[in-house]
């Protein structure tokens, strides 16, 4: 709990001090005051609709539950907050020989730096873990990934700047396959997700690697920016109809004082959040936890 706390101070703030000040005005429950709740939701980065969504189930639990004192609506709140979250569950990557990992986001979402802060957390688990540099159009980003497999000690599969990244994955699952990992995680270009080429390449990508291994990928993990709001949710959709998105990592919630957009990744997209990054140390990509996480938006009692 303690780590979500400190993580999410910035949304904290901001939220749980607008929400405390539309709560904190007395009265009764006035159409304004709901409309002040919806403002507030909106503003950190729910979405129009999932406010809405929320404000009716808040409303529907008052008019239930007998509430006619807005500050008593606070704990009321928390509770519709956490009934829209589930936690994840348990990723695929288990039960087979070889497991596969795509992991895909737009440039500067900290992809391939969650990609050494996942490996770090599996190979930890007593998995073997072997790394795919798959975003072969950056130099950079190869050498970013050879980095981590360093600091993290797994190896990295890396081929020339500008080749094949499809054919490179499938030499990268063979290669896992005849050394025995049991965890192969592919980095991929960073593309904006406009760019249909590059996202019909994603999708070539994920056959290839069902053609070592069936069923593959087993695991699609998109990384989302917490800082970009509802951007990420267009992100999310665009990805969506080029591969089959399993689940989301959402990274420097710890930086953003928009964390509402976790609910619209449930509600709207009804996808699992698998990790958040919560920090810039190794060990900050946390499991998510609903019960945490909502709780962490409001002020101890």
């Amino acid at each position: 709990m303690g780590i979500f706390r400190k993580g999410m101070s910035k949304t904290r703030q901001s939220f749980f001090g607008r929400i405390a000040s539309v709560l904190g005005g007395g009265g009764g429950l006035s159409e304004e005051m709901w409309d002040d709740i919806e403002a507030v939701l909106i503003q950190s980065d729910l979405g129009v609709k999932t406010s809405g969504d929320v404000v009716e189930a808040l409303r529907a639990k008052a008019s239930r539950d007998g509430i006619k004192d807005p500050a008593k609506l606070q704990t009321a709140l928390r509770e519709v907050l956490k009934d829209m979250l589930k936690f994840p569950p348990t990723m695929n990557i288990s039960g087979r020989e070889l497991s596969i990992i795509l992991v895909v986001g737009v440039n500067g979402a900290g992809k391939t730096t969650t990609i050494g802060k996942l490996a770090n957390r599996l190979n930890r688990a007593g998995r073997k873990v072997m790394l795919c540099a798959g975003d072969t159009f950056r130099a950079a980003a190869i050498e970013q990934l050879q980095m981590w497999g360093e600091r993290v000690k797994v190896p990295v599969i890396t081929g020339k700047p500008g080749s094949d990244p499809a054919a490179l994955v499938h030499d990268a699952a063979a290669a896992a396959k005849a050394r025995g990992y049991d965890i192969l995680i592919v980095d991929t270009a960073g593309r904006l997700h406009t760019n249909f080429n590059l996202m019909d390449e994603l999708a070539k990508i994920k056959a290839v690697s069902s053609k070592v291994v069936p069923d593959a990928p087993h695991e699609v993990l998109l990384v989302l920016d917490g800082t970009s709001g509802q951007n990420a949710l267009e992100q999310a959709k665009q990805f969506g109809k080029a591969v089959d998105v399993s689940g989301v990592i959402i990274t420097k919630l710890d930086g953003s004082s928009k964390g509402g957009m976790v609910f619209a990744v449930f509600r709207e997209l009804g996808l699992p959040v698998q990790y958040v990054g919560l920090g810039e140390g190794i060990d900050d990509l946390i499991l998510f936890n609903p019960e945490n996480f909502v709780l962490s938006l409001f002020d101890e009692n």
